[in-house]
């Protein structure tokens, strides 16, 4: 079968790479074509478009650049059209993946189609249980089966909105087991700098703009301890490491590229933007503080409660349904509270222990599915039923 992914992220380029190779094993004919990243491309298939073409967060961002990510968004509809799938499979990115749901949709609606209309299945579901909920009248119209890694999202899906979902697992879970069931060498750091003092870890977004906003405070929080602990940073792979560098000048943090998983296997804490990363730290078990500036941070944390329609921002609270790890947001965010807060998880520390045990209950909760295998078999079913 032909296999069209869309993952505009580095996340969802590791995600989606897992659901690949679990797609080529259960399906030996499988054919891909795919918007996405490195590893994406290491699977096999065709790449028609890399991930850092299509990554802008942000209103102004996405104004600067509107006209390429319409003209992205205009190819990808052309070439979905012309290479006609059996399947156009969406990885999280809502923003972009919800308008090619849209069109996929009215295509195979419209009297002029001549050919079989591709089904659309969405890999990780749109979080519109935060924000934007009005999104599930499209979600019910243009996608026909909806795959979540989130155990609170069945009740959100199938009882408040009555849309049956397929609850998989967590891939993040799973790669994380995967990772540290394997050997693996130290850190890519030069051996002149290597030090026997532990890890603080830095994960300070995806994006540009998360980066701008969150980095430079994390360093200010971390500079006392500079002599203690390496202070670590983790490069985002589509980032360019030259654009850490306006950042790091003067201060001791060291930074890798490509290597969150290694940095995080040998943390003793870390500094998180909210994101995934919240959950892979708490996967490998190392006490975090969640850091997320906003521009114009009173107004935001003023308005957080009517724009988000959930209490926290990190997916480890959000799972456990309860605060397990402090979030600075908005107008709680500043340098002094996340010292303080960085203070209480270190060895010795207040918080320390407790969040250790809080983290066994979100294991415990997301559980030992193995998500790619499960969601490859369900679609392939699915469409051998078609």
């Amino acid at each position: 079968m032909k296999y069209y992914l869309i993952a505009g992220e580095a996340s969802g380029d590791l995600h989606a790479s897992h659901l690949m190779m679990e797609l080529k094993r259960q399906d030996p004919e499988a054919e891909f074509r795919f918007f996405g990243g490195d590893l994406m491309t290491a699977v096999g298939g065709t790449r028609v478009k890399h991930y850092r073409d299509l990554a802008y967060m942000g209103f102004i961002p996405v104004l600067l650049h509107l006209r390429t990510i319409l003209r992205n968004m205009r190819f990808c509809k052309q070439d979905i059209t012309e290479w006609q799938p059996d399947v156009v499979i969406l990885v999280d990115y809502p923003g972009f993946n919800l308008k090619i749901a849209d069109y996929v949709h009215r295509l195979s609606h419209s009297p002029l189609t001549t050919h079989h209309s591709p089904k659309v299945f969405y890999y990780i579901a749109p979080k519109i249980w935060a924000w934007k909920e009005h999104r599930i009248k499209n979600i019910k119209r243009d996608v026909d089966e909806l795959f979540s890694i989130l155990p609170f999202e069945v009740e959100f899906f199938e009882q408040k909105h009555h849309y049956p979902i397929h609850y998989v697992g967590n891939p993040t879970a799973m790669e994380v087991r995967e990772f540290l069931s394997i050997d693996h060498s130290p850190l890519n750091i030069d051996h002149s700098e290597l030090t026997t003092h532990p890890t603080i870890a830095l994960l300070a977004g995806s994006r540009k703009q998360e980066i701008k906003e969150n980095l430079p405070a994390m360093i200010d929080a971390t500079r006392h301890l500079a002599d203690q602990y390496d202070i670590v940073l983790a490069g985002a792979p589509s980032i360019d490491p030259t654009y850490y560098e306006q950042f790091l000048t003067g201060s001791k943090v060291r930074l890798v590229v490509n290597e969150t998983y290694p940095l995080l296997a040998q943390a003793t804490a870390a500094l998180v933007t909210s994101g995934t990363a919240t959950l892979e730290t708490c996967m490998f078990r190392v006490p975090q503080v969640v850091c997320y500036r906003t521009p114009m941070p009173r107004l935001f944390g003023f308005l957080r409660r009517f724009l988000l329609k959930v209490k926290y921002v990190s997916l480890v609270n959000l799972i456990a349904h309860r605060e397990v790890v402090t979030e600075l947001v908005a107008n709680t965010f500043s340098t002094e509270r996340i010292r303080q807060e960085l203070e209480a998880i270190l060895p010795d520390g207040s918080k320390r222990q407790q969040m250790l045990n809080d983290y066994e209950e979100v294991h415990q909760l997301l559980g030992e599915s193995d998500a790619p295998s499960k969601a490859a078999s369900i679609m392939i079913q699915l469409l051998k039923q078609q």
